[in-house]
């Protein structure tokens, strides 16, 4: 009989590594199955934005995340870019337009910052240790087999084969995702036209390349810093002859001068990588036992560091939700909320990224188009839909409220009770959801707990209630001593029934 485990996760990049973390929280017992020995140190995501660094805030990652930061400012001020200069009033880009001002976001508190990929995997691993995680590498998936009651997970190691029998099975292992192939998930999007390179280089004149940041030029787009050697190079010549093939200095070299038109040499080549502008969804995150999350689903220009929040998003969602079905506290209905959460919010990235690399274009049709979008983001509430689009802020799912906070997910912030105070985030570190009571004698708590005991009740001074799931999504918010819908929503996310239509045990 096959040795058997809740799930199975395959990749410990961020997204696998977030995805078993909220498992594990859970009460889920979850097996991490990497392929590579180790974590990749090539040059990837060189930032983050405010919704995936908030679901690292939220499990625990808090100090990591400014620590990783500071690396990030001091070699960013040794390379004469340091973005706290004080009067800088941009945080973030739109296909290369530098123009997305705070002064025009409602929440600018909630921003990018500056942490690299490599630092973000180690935080991950660090956390995942903690818990007791189980993540194996060198492990190599080559076939699975969905069962009624399960999935038989086949690997190969340096050592062998082994197998395993999971409830369910999590694929997170990008863009070229097995899972996602041998599940048979669609997968439609539209062709490569472009190759995009990014690397960390030594150039004999960078003064050359000045100013840092993007810029645009008869043969393409290219930015150099703000991180000391940093490249990213786009040519609009079609997607290369072999993507697979090893990046080397003089390809680099060659795309370099080509695009900046600069009179420059690479001396050496720390590391280097490239793609395309390849863009593509799944039909649905979910076949039956087999679940796919970040680039595993969505493939897309990642443009301002949304492919990886929208992964580590993806991977908050589907957690605390699977560790539910698992615990046989929620129906398996409830995970077909995670596709239609989150593919809608990928649909809306993958267009975004598609018009950005429409108005990059050397062309002067695209150049014109460009110049429109940056006169437009002149506009406070332009510059704002921008600004939230590409940060994610604008996400809201669609409960059927009336209230606009209701479905948006929430930052950070203190909670007052008197003459106490805490973070938000702190009151939802071990995986629960949390009600915000500003009810009359508790009203909403006394709900609350003769309910379920998966939601922190905090009474607080002032409305309105709230209550938050463990992904910070607000389900239900009422104005003073109202509780109106507030059953409903714990029915809804907590204590759902199940397909028998019975209730779940916390609730009979």
């Amino acid at each position: 009989m096959k040795e058997q485990i809740d799930v199975v996760v395959v990749g410990a990049g961020p997204v696998g590594l977030l995805t078993a973390i909220e498992l594990t929280l859970g009460g889920v017992r979850v097996l991490v199955l990497e392929r590579l020995a180790a974590a990749s140190l090539d040059m990837k995501a060189g930032g983050l934005g405010p919704l995936g660094l908030e679901a690292l805030e939220r499990r625990g990652m808090a100090a990591a995340i400014a620590a990783a930061e500071a690396r990030s400012f001091a070699a960013m001020t040794q390379a004469g870019a340091d973005p706290r200069a004080k009067g800088s009033k941009y945080s973030g880009h739109f296909a290369g337009l530098a123009l997305i001002r705070k002064d025009a976001q409602n929440e600018p508190q909630r921003r990018s910052h500056p942490v690299d990929q490599q630092a973000l995997e180690a935080m991950l691993a660090d956390r995942a240790r903690v818990l007791g995680v189980d993540v194996r590498r060198e492990c190599d998936v080559t076939n699975f087999v969905q069962q009624a009651d399960g999935v038989d997970v086949e690997w190969t190691t340096p050592t062998g084969a082994d197998h395993i029998r999971c409830a369910y099975l999590v694929g997170c292992d990008g863009g070229r995702s097995f899972i996602r192939r041998k599940a048979g998930f669609d997968f439609p999007g539209t062709e490569p036209s472009s190759t995009f390179y990014q690397a960390v280089a030594e150039i004999d004149h960078p003064e050359r390349l000045a100013p840092m940041g993007w810029r645009r030029t008869s043969g393409g787009v290219f930015s150099y810093g703000p991180f000391p050697g940093r490249l990213v190079m786009l040519e609009f010549t079609g997607p290369p002859e072999d993507r697979q093939a090893p990046v080397t200095r003089e390809e680099i070299e060659d795309v370099l001068r080509r695009v900046s038109g600069a009179d420059v040499r690479v001396k050496a080549l720390e590391s280097g990588s490239r793609w395309t502008d390849n863009t593509r969804l799944v039909d649905s995150y979910r076949r039956g036992r087999v679940l796919l999350a970040g680039d595993a689903a969505h493939i897309h220009t990642p443009f301002g560091g949304q492919g990886l929040t929208l992964g580590l998003v993806d991977a908050a969602n589907l957690g605390w939700k699977l560790a539910a079905v698992i615990r046989g506290e929620a129906p398996e209905s409830l995970l077909d909320t995670y596709t239609d959460e989150r593919r809608p919010v990928a649909e809306a990235v993958l267009a975004n990224t598609l018009a950005q690399v429409a108005i990059m274009r050397p062309d002067p049709q695209s150049g014109a188009m460009r110049d429109l979008v940056a006169n437009l983001m002149q506009l406070d509430d332009v510059n704002r839909l921008i600004g939230e689009m590409t940060s994610g802020l604008s996400i809201r799912y669609d409960f059927g409220s009336e209230r606009d906070e209701v479905g948006r997910l929430i930052g950070d912030r203190p909670i007052h009770h008197g003459k106490t105070q805490v973070s938000l985030y702190a009151l939802i570190q071990d995986g629960t959801g949390v009600l915000l009571d500003a009810s009359t004698e508790g009203k909403a708590s006394k709900l609350v707990v003769a309910s379920t005991q998966r939601v922190r009740c905090v009474a607080v001074d002032t409305g309105p209630s709230m209550l938050i799931r463990p992904d910070a999504c607000i389900a239900w918010a009422g104005e003073e001593d109202s509780i109106d819908g507030l059953q409903e929503a714990l029915r809804r996310w907590f204590i759902p029934a199940l397909d028998d239509g019975s209730m779940a045990p916390s609730e009979q």
